[in-house]
């Protein structure tokens, strides 16, 4: 597998990113997680990844979830453009639904487990990688449901990454406190974790 989870946007050293894709340079961008704070901000948002993914020699756009939601063969066809995705930070909730409803979870988790296509993604997209949302509702509102979204709360992770993941450990984020407590939920509940301040990167390869 070639997983590169960061706790902020490319964190430290981006160029490890890169180096994870082949020849294919095409990376989608998943911003589902953002889908619960409106659209008047995501074009600079998705502007500001594809200029970052730029820098480093990726061809990036947006891939939106919601236009799966209910033709799954259409997102197999499509993702065969691209070496791999990024999915970026909001609501880890909002984004698995998401993940799930237009059938990016099963296609994904199988194209990176075989070894075919580089999952990277921040904050959410990080998280959303690993086995299980649980203690993430600490610092993310489950019950935040976007238009066109099934209400229910799925908890389980995609589970490319064995541990849980809390990003913006003791760093100059807004959501630092409450991921304080995160932690703690994960120390009381014995869940196997890695804690990632802002910079900090997880790479995967092999």
């Amino acid at each position: 597998m070639k997983l590169y989870l960061s706790s902020y946007y490319l964190g430290n050293d981006p160029a490890k990113f890169a180096d994870l894709f082949g020849d294919n340079k095409k990376v989608a961008i998943v911003m589902n997680a953002a889908d619960v704070f409106g659209s008047a901000k995501r074009p600079d948002y998705l502007n500001r990844e594809v200029a970052s993914l730029a820098t480093i020699g990726l061809e990036a756009d947006e891939l939106d979830l919601r236009d799966y939601f209910n033709d799954h063969d259409a997102l197999v066809s499509n993702l065969k453009h691209y070496g791999g995705v990024w999915v970026v930070g909001g609501n880890s909730f909002s984004l698995r639904r998401a993940m799930h409803q237009s059938g990016f979870d099963h296609i994904v988790s199988k194209l990176v487990r075989a070894g075919e296509f580089v999952y990277g993604g921040f904050s959410a997209g990080a998280v959303a990688a690993t086995p299980t949302l649980k203690g993430i509702e600490l610092v993310d509102d489950p019950n935040m449901v976007p238009e066109g979204y099934d209400s229910e709360i799925i908890w389980e992770g995609l589970g490319l990454y064995g541990f849980s993941i809390a990003p913006h450990f003791k760093s100059d984020h807004p959501e630092s406190a409450a991921i304080d407590r995160v932690v703690d939920y994960f120390e009381s509940e014995g869940m196997p974790f890695k804690t990632l301040h802002d910079g900090e990167v997880i790479v995967v390869n092999g």
